[in-house]
């Protein structure tokens, strides 16, 4: 469907069409969140194919919001309305309650560099320094958060949202060579490993993107 074609539609043939489409646009070009999302829908076996905004050349949003809601959606009506399909969006990243949940929406450039992983690892941990002195045997709780919203057009006044929440702890250290982000700071104590120790199904299985993906399958109108 063309967006020439989609003008004239009234909202409700629109929203019928576009939830009924075989193909759906994943508002990312993130590729650490890209891996994942392909495995998470494969195992799915959604009816229907996946496209990453970039095999349509589709840029990134400008995500001015100030929650993982407000930017999931800004994601995906962007993607939605520059291809006329139904897009799915991942807002996502790491709250740290000891800081006021930050590195939060800025979790991809708490350092001042957008994907810079080793900086902002670097910045998180002097950042939670002056903490860790003043309780050295308290560990320091955080968790990964991921709100993923679907929109049927780019004007759908009622968004899908899911959103998943993983709990753990943060090191003073990065272990293990797997995952991306923060993934290497962020421990498991009931699995003794870091999210970067995982492989991939496992962390799949238990993963903030994981939950969402599984609340957002049980919402949909298949």
């Amino acid at each position: 469907m063309t967006q020439a074609s989609s003008a004239n539609l009234t909202p409700q043939e629109h929203l019928t069409q576009t939830t009924l489409a075989n193909q759906w646009v994943l508002a990312s070009n993130n590729k650490g969140k890209l891996a994942e999302f392909k495995r998470l829908f494969a195992a799915a076996d959604l009816a229907v194919t996946i496209v990453p905004q970039g095999q349509l050349d589709i840029n990134d949003a400008i995500e001015d919001g100030l929650s993982f809601v407000e930017n999931a959606i800004i994601k995906a009506r962007h993607a939605s309305r520059a291809s006329d399909l139904p897009a799915i969006a991942d807002d996502s990243g790491l709250c740290v309650p000891v800081l006021g949940n930050a590195p939060g929406i800025y979790s991809a450039r708490y350092a001042g560099e957008h994907g810079n992983d080793a900086k902002n690892n670097a910045k998180l941990i002097a950042d939670l320094q002056p903490i860790r002195a003043a309780q050295p045997d308290t560990p320091i709780k955080g968790m990964f958060v991921c709100v993923l919203a679907m929109v049927r057009h780019a004007d759908d006044p009622l968004p899908i949202i899911a959103q998943g929440l993983w709990h753990g702890e943060i090191l003073d250290a990065p272990h293990g060579d797997g995952g991306f982000g923060y993934d290497p700071l962020f421990w498991l104590p009931e699995l003794q490993a870091t999210a970067a120790s995982l492989s991939a199904e496992d962390k799949n299985s238990i993963s903030h993107r994981g939950q969402a993906i599984e609340q957002l399958l049980a919402q949909l109108p298949l």
